[in-house]
């Protein structure tokens, strides 16, 4: 293309610019509509409503530098969508924020953001007919597709995944994500691997039944005295002939002409559905939703076998998490407890094909890992015996805060009481061969080792409750590297097994500690900091390039970790307890030192990056590789690449408000 149509003009100019630009497009409709039909909404909106947006649009170009649009501009009148190029978005930060003025700003400080091909603004303006609160300018030489206002609004009004887009936002977009999850998930795992078992493991192998002369009063008497919702009736074969369930006693006490000593034959349902007891639950589920029926029988040589209701079928992904848990916690051996790790992976793949949310995922994978943690300390007193010194096993990082993927290691300790320090080196030294124990038999059940030896088998970390206030007293009282490098670890913490011990008043007194120590905090801020997001890459991940080398980023380190450093440093400065990261953020908003949108912005963008994560684990773990955080955003989908990009900017968000609020 070559650049004739450029940015604001006046007069004949600009109509003879706009009328070039109406040329350039209507010239290469099929181009345009190929090239937005890449991207969502658009993708979505059906082929003449796409055509119809591309008639009403204008191609302008932009200079390197050049201003699109800006709030002195007056009330928005134009819709803006990047067609190649990128474009820098700047406006002042307005939030309530330690060294904010009066009116809320952050004195100097501009919020900015990075926009590429696909990527529309102003959004928000338009809807509400004002100025741009955002100054818009080229980042480098920039082609724009333009529409007016009316045609913007037309076309809203018009297609709902467009409307929808407009109106929500990066929301839709994570909508659109999650169902492309299920949907991956489930080509993974099978379409919902819950659903493939026999009727034969999951049937009521007892059922109620009754012969056709039974009075229709006796019949509800069985079902209420054996708590169940049907009742098959059989022959002198018990072969099903009909079946009465709650629902047909609603029927026939609304018809109001219901007969108590009617016999049952008379009220049944004849010739019930049934399907043999090596038919799958999906195949029941299936032929329920085609009867609109909620029981169904199961038949083997045309007697009754057992009945399969909704309910059972509905309950099989809960019935299967209780039985995994029930498991690890009855597990006889560590070989037993690692098969059933296992398991948990493939359980994590069902939830993600039914669309269960990341973070609940996260706690689900921590709460198995603690039935293993449980067993594993029992099988451990089982085999050495009492120590003699009653303790707490203590949870520290991802596990203290629940939220761990199936790629972790152990962060752990133990918590005692002791009436003076000799004490404390005697229990320390009586507890020594069961906390290496437990280390060992964690690892041999798949829960590794940790390479910085944050684990229950270091005596450091092996303290009476007096010794643990110490320590944590003089991590914040001398924040050496080191020093840090713990806080940042441990001081996410929770009581994982045993009783107190002394645990609840630790947990004030480091709370107290860090509130009342701000030069902790801002070395806490500091080291938080250090964890970027993607440099510059912004740009480069919504337009499919990555320019920091071959191996891509590590999705933990530098879009994970910036997240949970702040939320830790902001919500121990707080007061706050709550440990988990998505708990601190919302914890903070409802303190008022976040305000509700921000929070929730970030708490759906460390959801997002969780959610990534998880499901490149599973893809490797299916591939039969090792897990890994890093990843390559060039190998995401368009769609993914637009969320990953606007979550490392809610990251990059996130550390600002760190920087401005310790004035790093």
């Amino acid at each position: 293309m070559n650049r004739i149509f450029m940015g604001s003009g006046g007069g004949v100019m600009t109509g003879r610019l706009d009328a070039a630009g109406t040329d350039a497009v209507n010239q290469n409709v099929q181009g345009l509509m190929g090239f937005l039909r890449e991207y969502p909404p658009f993708n979505l909106m059906e082929p003449p409503q796409v055509r119809r947006l591309v008639e009403r649009m204008r191609l302008r170009f932009y200079e390197a530098g050049q201003e699109i649009a800006s709030p002195g501009d007056g009330p928005a009148g134009a819709w803006y969508l990047i067609r190649q190029g990128a474009v820098e978005g700047r406006r002042p930060r307005a939030q309530a924020w330690p060294g904010a003025d009066a009116e809320g700003s952050v004195a100097g400080a501009d919020d900015s953001f990075t926009l590429g091909p696909a990527d529309a603004f102003p959004m928000a303006a338009l809807l509400e007919d004002r100025p741009t609160r955002t100054r818009y300018r080229a980042l480098q030489d920039t082609f724009c597709l333009q529409m007016d206002r009316a045609d913007f609004i037309e076309i809203l009004e018009q297609s709902e995944p467009f409307r929808a887009f407009a109106l929500r936002g990066a929301s839709s977009l994570l909508g659109r994500l999650h169902q492309r999850t299920r949907q991956e998930a489930a080509a993974v795992q099978g379409e919902g691997y819950v659903f493939d078992q026999p009727l034969a493991s999951i049937m009521a192998r007892d059922p109620v039944t009754c012969t056709p002369g039974l009075p229709l009063s006796q019949a509800v008497r069985r079902m209420h005295e054996r708590r169940v919702g049907s009742i098959v009736v059989t022959d002198e074969g018990l072969r099903p002939v009909g079946i009465f369930t709650l629902r047909d006693l609603r029927r026939e006490v609304a018809g109001a002409a219901i007969r108590l000593d009617a016999p049952i034959e008379t009220v049944m349902t004849r010739a019930p559905m049934g399907l043999p007891p090596d038919a799958t639950a999906f195949e029941a589920l299936l032929l329920m939703a085609r009867h609109r029926i909620g029981h169904l029988c199961v038949v083997q040589a045309g007697a009754l076998a057992g009945v399969v209701s909704e309910r059972d079928l509905f309950a099989l992904q809960r019935v299967g998490i209780v039985h995994l848990a029930r498991a690890m916690r009855q597990a006889e051996d560590t070989e037993a407890l690692r098969a059933l790790r296992v398991d948990l992976s493939r359980t994590v793949a069902g939830m993600l094909a039914h669309g269960v949310d990341a973070l609940q995922v996260l706690r689900l994978i921590a709460q198995m890992n603690d039935h293993a943690t449980h067993r594993v300390i029992e099988l451990a007193l089982r085999d050495l015996g009492d120590p003699g010194v009653p303790f707490s096993w203590l949870a520290f990082g991802s596990e203290g805060r629940r939220e761990q993927t199936l790629l972790t290691d152990q962060d752990n300790g133990m918590l005692f009481q002791a009436a003076s320090d000799a004490e404390a080196r005697d229990g320390r030294e009586a507890l020594r061969p069961l906390a290496e124990e437990i280390n060992r038999m964690l690892d041999r059940c798949g829960l590794p080792l940790c390479r910085g030896n944050v684990m229950a088998g270091n005596p450091a970390l092996r303290l009476s409750a007096q010794e643990w206030e110490r320590w944590f007293a003089e991590i914040i009282r001398q924040p050496t590297p080191e020093h840090i490098l713990q806080a940042v670890i441990c001081f996410d913490l929770r009581l994982l097994w045993g009783q107190d011990n002394g645990f609840g008043a630790l947990s004030r007194f480091l709370l107290d500690q860090v509130a009342d120590n701000p030069q902790f905090q801002r070395v806490l801020a500091e080291t938080a900091l250090r964890n970027q997001p993607p440099s510059g890459g912004l740009f480069e991940i919504a337009g499919g390039a990555w320019r920091t080398g071959a191996e891509g980023f590590d999705l933990k380190t530098q879009a994970l970790t910036p997240f949970v450093d702040a939320a830790r440093v902001l919500a121990l400065s707080s007061g706050i307890a709550e440990t988990s990261t998505a708990g601190r953020l919302r914890a903070l908003a409802g303190r008022g030192v976040l305000s509700a949108r921000d929070a929730d912005a970030y708490v759906e963008s460390y959801r997002y990056l969780q959610l990534l994560r998880l499901r490149r684990h599973q893809a490797q773990i299916h591939a039969g590789e090792a897990a890994s955080n890093r990843i390559q955003a060039g190998s995401l989908n368009t769609l993914d690449r637009r969320i990953l990009r606007e979550a490392l900017r809610q990251a990059a968000d996130l550390q600002k408000l760190l920087r401005y609020s310790y004035r790093l």
